[in-house]
């Protein structure tokens, strides 16, 4: 029954993708779903995208060893992150109807800043779709108590979510979010309610989780434990923001209100429901201390898996599955989708094939997530690392390389050209330094990253321009903010925006 339910539910899925692709007539339909979302479409889909296998299967298990202290990253940096961008990013980036994170850079900046940023937003994306990519040929091993190989199941589900995510772009993403944040929630609450009648109610667990020290949040130590404790919290929370999935959402919503409130909503849902599995996780230790002590030590990641099939009816199983097939599926379509769109938009377009028509464009996204999609499975099949570190890892080369020039670029006047790519210089460049001499040390390297792309940005700006290209004037700063797109959804060329000297 149970894997009867899962090709059923994945054939729903793949047909409300591909329902969804009948809305799509040109690019700027693929990539931000028209500018038509509502609010609780808008929600959900910030939501759904962030609900995934990390915070399903990663986070609860790093809960379970660590507690709370090991999992500030996610979910306490990842929903900071959301709100952040709502609260502070949201109505400057929506006001200028831009199709990518990338196209702010060009304009603010130029093209080499836009170039190098691009480059560094689609590598990010790498880890974290992989990550859901890997979970879901967990769960095909899972369900199919091992007929299916977790590598089998990998070609499985990324065949999936590539095929409706391939046709309908973030039409499918939207409407299959809305429904899959419904079935999560539900499904969720539903497995909570059953699994704290068998460990005597929630105040039970909790009290046993703060007794064994799992509830202590903060470092008890000197600043050897406070500075890799701020350098993981400040990796999601801040390293997230400049990210293509977050922009796109927030220029998909029909409204800058809906955007700021959507986004805001949003952050705050996920970071309560993501104490969800970790109390499940945590439960499961009370349960079968011995079972799933030893599953701790060989594969954490299948704690939650584990206590579903082996302690809850069939009907429980269902649900369970489907919420968490949800969770990946809803997560892994966003983020395949959000760096095709990037590379397609600002670089194939912008220095590769240029004057594509919007047919052309099109086709050209749908081709680009093919082929992202083909690297992400590649990758995840030949990646020995948990899904919660390689989530983790994904946001450090944006932080060091891309929010000093987006949040300096948005409210700094003086921010420059030359400011960027010194601050993007040495921020990659320390950070790469600290991984490789210096990764285990007290200052975690993109931490270290981040401050000094930040003095890069200072000075840069500060000293005499010797790029040789112009800076962005006052008036021309302001212009961004009122910046409108043409009728195609394609950024308008300003006569006065930053160019490249010829």
């Amino acid at each position: 029954m149970l894997i009867w339910f899962v090709v059923l539910y994945l054939l729903a899925s793949i047909g409300i993708g591909l329902y969804a692709s009948t809305r799509v007539h040109s690019a700027k339909d693929f990539a931000v779903a028209g500018r038509h979302l509502p609010l609780h479409i808008v929600t959900a889909t910030v939501f759904a995208t962030w609900f995934g296998a990390e915070t399903v299967l990663g986070i609860s298990a790093t809960f379970v060893k660590e507690g709370l202290h090991g999992v500030v990253a996610d979910p306490f940096g990842a929903s900071l992150c959301l709100i952040l961008a709502g609260l502070f990013f949201a109505n400057k980036l929506y006001r200028m109807n831009l199709l990518t994170i990338g196209d702010y850079y060009r304009l603010r900046y130029g093209r080499t800043v836009e170039l190098i940023t691009t480059l560094c937003i689609v590598v990010s994306y790498l880890g974290w779709v992989s990550a859901q990519v890997k979970a879901l040929g967990l769960v095909f091993n899972v369900v199919s108590a091992g007929e299916v190989s977790q590598q089998t199941g990998m070609i499985i589900g990324a065949a999936i979510v590539l095929t409706y995510t391939m046709f309908g772009g973030m039409w499918s993403v939207a409407l299959l979010d809305f429904i899959q944040m419904t079935v999560i929630m539900g499904g969720m609450l539903f497995i909570g309610y059953l699994i704290s009648g068998m460990t005597g109610g929630v105040g039970a667990v909790v009290a046993h989780a703060q007794a064994a020290g799992k509830l202590d949040f903060f470092p008890h130590g000197g600043y050897t434990e406070w500075v890799p404790f701020v350098g993981a919290w400040l990796t999601m929370m801040l390293g997230s923001i400049p990210q293509q999935d977050v922009f796109q959402r927030i220029t998909s919503a029909k409204s800058e209100k809906i955007a700021v409130q959507g986004s805001v909503m949003g952050g705050s849902i996920y970071f309560f429901f993501a104490f969800v599995p970790m109390f499940l996780a945590y439960a499961a230790i009370m349960i079968d201390p011995a079972e799933f002590g030893a599953l701790l030590d060989s594969d954490s990641q299948l704690v939650l898996p584990t206590l579903i099939l082996n302690h809850t009816p069939v009907f429980a199983q269902v649900i369970f599955f489907g919420a968490l097939l949800s969770a990946i599926m809803s997560c892994s379509s966003a983020t395949l989708l959000a760096p095709s769109v990037t590379f397609t938009e600002n670089i194939l377009k912008h220095f590769v094939f240029k004057n594509m028509s919007d047919h052309q464009f099109l086709r050209a996204m749908r081709i680009a997530v093919l082929c992202f999609g083909m690297i992400v499975l590649a990758f995840a099949l030949n990646s020995g690392a948990s899904i919660f570190k390689m989530v983790e890892n994904a946001y450090k080369i944006t932080l060091v390389a891309a929010f000093v020039p987006l949040a300096f670029g948005l409210y700094w006047k003086r921010a420059n050209n030359q400011g960027a790519l010194v601050a993007i210089t040495l921020g990659l460049s320390s950070w790469i330094l600290m991984e490789v001499f210096n990764a285990d040390g007290v200052w975690p390297p993109q931490l270290v990253g981040l401050l000094m792309s930040i003095s890069g940005m200072l000075v840069g700006s500060l000293l005499p321009d010797m790029t040789g290209k112009r800076s962005l004037p006052e008036q021309e700063h302001a212009y961004l903010h009122h910046h409108a797109a043409s009728h195609t959804g394609h950024v308008a060329e300003h006569p006065h925006a930053p160019r490249e000297n010829s």
